[in-house]
């Protein structure tokens, strides 16, 4: 069986489609975060904010509903049931969706601080 070849084109495109997923769903404070060059796990974060369990959840939704469209399936999901934090692992981008609280505690922007944020390429 041949795998598909995913290009830099196409990990860009698809975080495109989970940060408009985000917004639709009224995500805020969204973060992308380039990992490319201080990690080796993934080249992006997205991170962002919803006001309540329910809306963590529907951002989470959201975004695995549009990018599954798109031919893309999260590798692993952690935190769908709680609403606190739901972690979306795409392979070349991982997406986090916290409520307030929980992204305040552990502070991702600032353990990535090295990491550059270039969420203006990435929202309309």
């Amino acid at each position: 069986m041949k795998l598909a070849t995913v290009t830099d084109a196409d990990i860009s495109q698809r975080v495109r489609r989970a940060v408009a997923a985000a917004e639709d769903r009224k995500a805020f404070e969204l973060r992308v975060l380039n990992l490319s060059r201080v990690s080796g796990f993934t080249d992006f974060f997205v991170i962002c904010s919803g006001t309540s369990d329910r809306q963590v959840q529907a951002i989470a939704e959201a975004i695995q509903r549009d990018l599954r469209a798109f031919g893309a399936r999260p590798l692993h999901v952690e935190g769908q049931r709680s609403g606190s934090w739901v972690l979306l692992d795409f392979g070349a981008f991982v997406v986090h969706v916290f409520d307030q609280e929980t992204r305040a505690f552990y502070g991702l922007e600032n353990l990535w601080a090295d990491a550059p944020e270039v969420t203006a390429d990435f929202t309309s």
